[in-house]
């Protein structure tokens, strides 16, 4: 069905293309696709333009509409594989869960960096519960703005490595109709679609975005492996006269999307997966997630002049998830986890002939849990903007203040499967409520200062954020599913924290400029009293240049953490208890290098614009420790963190002509170690590095008509991705697709 409706709607709209072509009786001049300009929001953004990422007094990139759609990316990982300061290690192969680390953070989930979607807070609950098992659709929007450092000392609460804002598609200025769709391998699909308009007191958006896979990998009982998800976003603005003395503008925005995906924590044997690396286990038949998740946004703007603004925005954010997998094999009355299972494999051979189908039995063998959640993320944001000039100073006072309140609720059981000719069927249902069920909540008040002076070829921003936050915990415990209160267990704590911030910079002449700064960083523990936050000093110095068109930036860091967090999570090897422990002192440097250059720069016909982006990472743990928990285990002074590469580079190039271009991108993420240690890589704790190239190319048919193609992984290369949550993971094979962009 999503091929016929792929092919009808190409088919309609070259017809309509070409059409609009004929009967224009005073053509324009063709755009060309290397005169496509930017578009940036207004409201709700951290940078807006490249400009402005090249101009801050700490590292910043900002990832353009442009850049989004080159590779027609749906990955966030690749795009993200562009940013220099960025580590990701992934799961899927399809970046539906991604796990991103900015400089050094704990990567697991996301939980240690601040993720937004226009200026909110998005992950489901950021503070309660900041893993994030819901990540904004990638391909529906407009620009991504990633700050680290001193940068980004006005978002939190996570402070230490960074913010990545996602900025969704704006209301156009004037009417436009775009559609966007691409169909390949492993029939997988993307098509978007949106439809805009403003008048002088109204403007509009309707967008909707569906991703559809068959997935990549070969269940044994040839079962779906894919996924199904759906995006819709609604946008509507009521504003005064442009010319009103005091400019009004009221934006409510709706987002809706829902998943419904045969992913799995169940990987592969070191064995097995030399042997058949997309190959998935009988064990996983009946794995599914399903979620869903809806956001309300009404942003009102007060512009009082061209140097005074007041933005507030109130926001509600609701998740609902429930991950049905395989947790556990019994045999023997001895139930064995599926990490510990796929670890050991040669330890419990008869648990292990069962999950591959191997052994069949009438026992209810196989535990499946539901892992049941529902999230709430809740609060009211205003941000003062006033710019002012005294003589030769130019000063930019921005005041923020946020209320926030957000929420999971666990609710879980778990079924039990028999296996029987390599098919599992159920044997018992178990009662909502009796695996886990707790509440988890969180309300803070955050509210900052920064200020930028501005004095010939100097910059200074000081800056200093406060953050206070309540979380508590009530669990009723599993013998009471109507949560009387019969055996409530309760428990708090409090984090009042400090967060100054002082950014520098100072351009030597118009080809170069130095900038620095020093912050602290900071990330909440959990409800237990008297647990201590992640605490940090982050320092940076860099610089930036350009040359006769060869432009780039060069910045070293050091992170000196004086308490870093774990976190006990399914998805990295643990119990799923999303308890956090302290892991101590550690310190991470490194360096992100890029450049840029324009081969074809006097050439007026074509374009040959180069990138290059290169990170060097170093961690040391300063003490001993035992945490238990996944992938950090027994820690030793001087062992490195687990899931972090030392070296990464991402090369790209395009060819840009009127009416066609052709991009190369090529990334290389090298080995590194699933648990902390030190010296050479245990063969059983490595992922190997990987060199994986893309390609896409577009031609221009008519103004508002092109032909789109891109490969995945042109050389076909096999490779790891992580040995959690349970065993090895392969990433995304060999890939084809081809489709259009249409606008109107």
């Amino acid at each position: 069905m999503y091929k016929i409706r792929f092919s009808l709607l190409l088919i309609m709209l070259t017809i309509v293309s070409f059409g609009q072509t004929q009967n224009q009786q005073n053509p324009q001049k063709k755009d060309s696709i290397n005169n496509l300009s930017e578009v940036t929001i207004v409201a709700n953004k951290l940078l807006g333009s490249k400009f402005e990422a090249k101009n801050r007094t700490g590292s910043a990139y900002f990832i353009s509409k442009k850049d989004i759609q080159k590779f027609n990316y749906f990955d966030v990982n690749n795009l993200l594989g562009q940013v220099p300061g960025v580590n990701i290690y992934q799961e899927d192969g399809f970046g539906l869960r991604p796990n991103i680390s900015l400089r050094g953070t704990s990567p697991e989930r996301s939980s240690k960096i601040t993720l937004m979607e226009d200026g909110v807070l998005i992950a489901p609950a950021p503070y309660s519960a900041p893993a994030a098992y819901y990540f904004p659709t990638i391909s529906r929007m407009q620009n991504v703005e990633v700050l680290k450092g001193s940068s980004q000392i006005q978002y939190g609460p996570f402070t230490t490595g960074g913010a990545i804002n996602f900025v969704s598609t704006e209301i156009p200025k004037d009417f436009e109709l775009n559609l966007r769709a691409n169909y390949g391998s492993y029939d997988t699909g993307n098509f978007y679609a949106n439809i805009g308009d403003s008048k002088k007191n109204f403007g509009y958006l309707l967008e909707y975005n569906n991703i559809q896979s068959d997935g990549f990998k070969n269940l044994d009982n040839n079962g779906d492996t894919g996924f199904d998800i759906n995006d819709f976003v609604g946008k509507f603005r009521v504003n005064t006269n442009p010319s009103a003395k005091v400019y009004h503008s009221l934006e409510f925005k709706f987002q809706y999307s829902d998943e419904l995906s045969n992913e799995t924590y169940l990987g592969l044997t070191q064995n097995d997966f030399n042997e058949t690396p997309f190959r998935r286990y009988a064990g996983s038949q009946v794995d599914n997630m399903d979620t869903e998740h809806t956001q309300f946004m009404l942003t009102h703007t007060a512009k009082f002049s061209d140097f005074l603004r007041l933005t507030t925005t109130a926001y509600r954010n609701n998740f609902k998830r429930n991950w049905y997998k395989l947790d556990k094999v019994n045999f023997n009355n001895i139930q064995v986890g599926i990490s510990d299972l796929l670890e050991n494999p040669n330890q419990f051979p008869n648990h292990f002939s069962i999950v591959n189908g191997n052994n069949s039995t009438n026992e209810g063998a196989l535990t499946v849990k539901n892992n049941n959640r529902e999230y709430y993320s809740q609060g009211i944001q205003t941000k003062f903007d006033y710019h002012f000039f005294t003589g030769d100073f130019s000063h930019d006072l921005e005041v923020g203040l946020r209320y926030h309140q957000d929420e999971i609720d666990r609710f879980q059981w778990v079924d039990d499967y028999n296996m029987l000719s390599g098919n599992m069927n159920l044997v018992n249902q178990g009662i909502p409520g009796t695996e886990s069920n707790r509440i988890q909540d969180a309300e803070a008040l955050a509210t900052y200062i920064l200020y930028k002076l501005k004095f010939n070829k100097l910059t200074l921003t000081p800056g200093l954020r406060y953050e206070s936050i309540k979380l508590t915990r009530s669990n009723y415990g599993t013998n009471d599913i109507n949560r009387t209160g019969s055996d409530l267990s309760y428990r708090e704590n409090t984090y009042n924290e400090l967060i100054p911030g002082l950014g520098a910079n100072y351009k030597i002449n118009r080809e170069i400029a130095i900038f620095g700064g020093i912050h602290k960083g900071f990330a909440p523990g959990g409800t237990q009293p008297e647990e201590e936050a992640e605490q940090s000093i982050n320092y940076e110095l860099g610089t930036r240049f350009n040359f006769n068109g060869f432009s780039g930036e060069i910045v070293g860091f050091f992170n000196d953490y004086s308490n870093l967090l774990g976190s006990d999570l399914n998805a990295t090897g643990g119990t799923g208890s999303l308890e956090q422990f302290n892991a101590g002192e550690v310190n991470v440097a490194g360096f992100e290098l890029l450049l840029n250059y324009n081969l074809l720069q006097n050439n007026s016909k074509f374009d040959l614009p180069l990138n290059f982006a290169y990170t060097y990472t170093d961690t040391e743990f300063q003490n001993n420790f035992e945490s238990g928990v996944g992938i950090w285990g027994q820690v030793t002074a001087g062992d490195e963190m687990p899931y972090i590469s030392k070296h990464q580079f991402n090369f790209g190039a395009s060819f840009i002509a009127e009416k066609f271009q052709i991009n190369a991108n090529a990334r290389y993420r090298g080995e590194f170690r699933t648990q902390a240690g030190t010296g050479s890589i245990p063969q059983n704790q490595k992922v190997d590095g990987n060199f994986v190239i893309d390609i896409s190319g577009e031609y221009q048919l008519t103004n508002n008509f092109s032909l789109t193609a891109n490969m995945i992984n042109l050389l076909d290369h096999t490779y790891e991705v992580a040995r959690v949550p349970a065993g090895l993971r392969p990433g995304h094979p060999f890939g084809i697709y081809g489709g259009f962009k249409f606008k109107l």
